[in-house]
C-alpha cells in the first residue's frame, strides 16, 4: 500500500462488503411488506393528526430538540483494527489523512437518522408551524453543517479524554445544536451570531487539546469492535453469523418462573430450555423486542386490518426464530448423557414458545385496554398472536 488513502479503500472496501453480507438476509421480502404496511400506517395516523393539529403545538421546539439529541449522538466510524497500535505508529503524524476519510464517511452514513424526522416533520411545520420554504432550507443545510460538527467534535474530545467523559460532551452538543435550530428556525440573525461563539469556541477547544495526545489506539480499536459486534448481534437475529457468542445474565429477579416447571424427571428438559431462554440475551431480548414492538404498534396504529397484519407478522418472527435459536444448538450438553427420550428437548422448546407467545397475546391485550380501544375488532389481535404462533410451530422444522 503506498499511502494511507489505500489503507482507508481497502478497509472501506472490506467493511462494505461485510455489510452487505448480512444485510442481504436482514431486510428480506417479508421485512419489507412489514415496514411498507407500518409506513402507511404511519403515514395515515400522521396525516389525520394534521387535520386536527392545535394551532400553537410547539412543533419547532419538538423538531429542534429531537433532531439536536440525534446529532449530538455521532460516534466515529475510524475501521481501526488492533494491529493499528503497533504498525500505524510511525505514521502517527499523518493520522488525519486517514481519519479525514472515516471522519466524511461517519457523516454521510449518519446524516439521514437526523434527516429523516426532518422530511417527516415538514408538513407539519408548514401546516402548525407556519414555517416558509426558505426557512425549511436554511433549516436544511444547518442540519448537514451541524452534523460535520459533531462528529469532528466528539472525534477530538475521545481522541483529547482518552474516551472518557462522552456522554457530558453529548449532552452540550445536543444544548448546542438545539439553540443552533432553534434560532434558525426563528431566523433571528442577532441569535445566530451569537451561536457562532459556543460552536467555534467548542470545537477550537477540543482540536487544540486533541493536539497535545498521542492517538489513543485502545479506545479507538474498542469502539470499532462494539460497533461491529452491535451489528452482528442485530444480523444473527435474522442469520448465523458464526464468529458471535451470545452472552448470559443471571437474571436472578426472573427465578420465580421456573416455578412453573414441575420437579420431576420428565420435566428436566423443560426446565433446561427454561432457563436457557431466560439466561441468553439473544433469545431472551429477541422476544422482548419483539413483543414491545407489536405492543407500540397496537398502541399506535388504529386501522385493525394493518394492525393485524403487522401483529401477526411479529408473532410468526417469535416463534420461529424462538424456536430455530433453542433448537439449533449443536453443541455438547452434558442433558444429552440423561436416560430421556431424543424428542424431550424439541418437545419442551414448542412448550416453551408457547407459552411466552400466550405472555405475547396478555401484553397485546393489556395494551388494548390501556389505551382503551374502542374498536372491537381490535380485541382479536390476542387470538391472531396464538393463532398464528401456533400455525408456525406446526408447519416449521
Amino acid at each position: 500500500m503506498k499511502s494511507l488513502h489505500d489503507v482507508w479503500r481497502i478497509r472501506f472496501l472490506h467493511y462494505v462488503n461485510e455489510l452487505q453480507k448480512y444485510l442481504k438476509y436482514v431486510f428480506t421480502g417479508h421485512l419489507v411488506i412489514v415496514m411498507v404496511f407500518v409506513a402507511g400506517a404511519a403515514g395515515y395516523q400522521y396525516s389525520e393528526w394534521l387535520k386536527t393539529a392545535p394551532s400553537d403545538f410547539p412543533g419547532t421546539w419538538l423538531i429542534a430538540g429531537v433532531i439536536g439529541i440525534l446529532l449530538s449522538f455521532s460516534p466515529p466510524t475510524t475501521l481501526i483494527r488492533e494491529p493499528d497500535q503497533v504498525f500505524l505508529l510511525p505514521l502517527e503524524s499523518k493520522l488525519m489523512i486517514y481519519m479525514k476519510k472515516a471522519l466524511s464517511w461517519t457523516v454521510w452514513s449518519q446524516l439521514f437518522i437526523a434527516l429523516l424526522p426532518f422530511i417527516v416533520a415538514i408538513p407539519m411545520l408548514k401546516q402548525v408551524g407556519n414555517v416558509e420554504s426558505i426557512t425549511l432550507g436554511a433549516v436544511f443545510i444547518f442540519i448537514v453543517l451541524m452534523k460535520f460538527w459533531n462528529v469532528y467534535v466528539e472525534f477530538a474530545f475521545r481522541w483529547a479524554n482518552l474516551g472518557k467523559g462522552v456522554w457530558g460532551d453529548r449532552f452540550v452538543r445536543a444544548l448546542v445544536s438545539i439553540a443552533v435550530l432553534a434560532a434558525i428556525f426563528t431566523m433571528n440573525p442577532l441569535y445566530c451570531a451569537l451561536l457562532i461563539i459556543p460552536v467555534g469556541f467548542y470545537s477550537f477547544t477540543w482540536s487544540r487539546q486533541m493536539k497535545r495526545q498521542p492517538f489513543p489506539y485502545e479506545h479507538f480499536v474498542k469502539l470499532e469492535q462494539n460497533r461491529m459486534l452491535r451489528f452482528y448481534r442485530f444480523a444473527n437475529y435474522f442469520t448465523d453469523v458464526p464468529h458471535i457468542r451470545g452472552s448470559i445474565r443471571r437474571r436472578a429477579w426472573l427465578d420465580i418462573v421456573y416455578r412453573l416447571v414441575p420437579y420431576e424427571k420428565k420435566s428436566s428438559q423443560n426446565y433446561l430450555v427454561f432457563r436457557t431462554f431466560v439466561r441468553t440475551d439473544d433469545t431472551f431480548y429477541l422476544w422482548v423486542r419483539l413483543t414491545a414492538l407489536a405492543a407500540l404498534g397496537t398502541a399506535f396504529i388504529g386501522i385493525p386490518i394493518v394492525i393485524m397484519i403487522f401483529v401477526g407478522a411479529l408473532a410468526f418472527a417469535s416463534a420461529l426464530q424462538l424456536k430455530q435459536a433453542l433448537s439449533s444448538s449443536n453443541e455438547f450438553r452434558m442433558d444429552m448423557l440423561f436416560p430421556i427420550s431424543d424428542l424431550a428437548r424439541s418437545k419442551a422448546v414448542v412448550k416453551l414458545v408457547r407459552f411466552v407467545q400466550v405472555a405475547q397475546a396478555i401484553i397485546i391485550l393489556g395494551t388494548l385496554l390501556v389505551v382503551s380501544a374502542d374498536n372491537l375488532v381490535m380485541y382479536v389481535l390476542p387470538i391472531v398472536v396464538v393463532v398464528v404462533s401456533e400455525i408456525t410451530l406446526r408447519l416449521s422444522k
